[in-house]
């Protein structure tokens, strides 16, 4: 079965992104097209890039990075749910991304985005990024404001327009991972 990573991208203390990334997984949960995790980057605590080599050349020297390049490789697509900070994505996300690399290729991704404007800025840089590593990003994307699917910007109280979108975006992130099963490098495994 199709297995979809949902990456939650703030590691901050009292962040929103554990109630958003929780509120994808339950709606996610009902379906019966794929296997949905919740992967937590406080639970890859990536130093900020320490590996020799590139990683474009795939010779991973650190367990850090080993484990890492496994839970990357054991998906088939991506739900990215991410904060806007300073106009873009946060620190760790980004550090996360550019880790591995052949790891990411030819698998879809979504952008579940957040803050004072619904996290738009993030994702679209988010779009340039899922290029460079070979990520098909799909259309559908669910913006999330924080003043008005936030109780006192801190409660998430989405509205209910946002699960249809969500859905959407889900649909998209399967159809498109199994369409680009077959681009996968099958040598790319999920071994640390």
């Amino acid at each position: 079965m199709t297995r979809i990573g949902i990456i939650l991208s703030s590691t901050r203390p009292n962040r929103n992104g554990e109630q958003v990334a929780a509120w994808v997984h339950g709606i996610a949960s009902r379906r019966d097209d794929a296997d949905y995790e919740i992967v937590d980057l406080r639970d890859y605590p990536l130093p900020h890039l320490d590996e020799g080599m590139p990683p474009s050349m795939g010779q991973y020297q650190n367990e850090h990075t080993r484990q890492w390049a496994a839970k990357v490789a054991s998906f088939d697509g991506f739900v990215i749910v991410t904060p806007e900070y300073n106009h873009s994505i946060p620190g760790v996300l980004k550090n996360a991304l550019d880790y591995v690399y052949a790891e990411w290729h030819d698998k879809a991704v979504g952008f579940v985005s957040y803050g004072a404007v619904g996290g738009v800025r993030a994702a679209e840089h988010l779009r340039q990024i899922a290029g460079e590593l070979k990520l098909a990003d799909v259309r559908q994307q669910v913006s999330l404001t924080l003043a008005t699917d936030f109780q006192n910007y801190s409660v998430f109280s989405p509205g209910d327009y946002h699960a249809p979108q969500l859905n959407t975006l889900l649909d998209e992130v399967v159809a498109w991972s199994t369409a680009l099963s077959g681009l996968r490098n099958p040598t790319v495994t999920t071994a640390p």
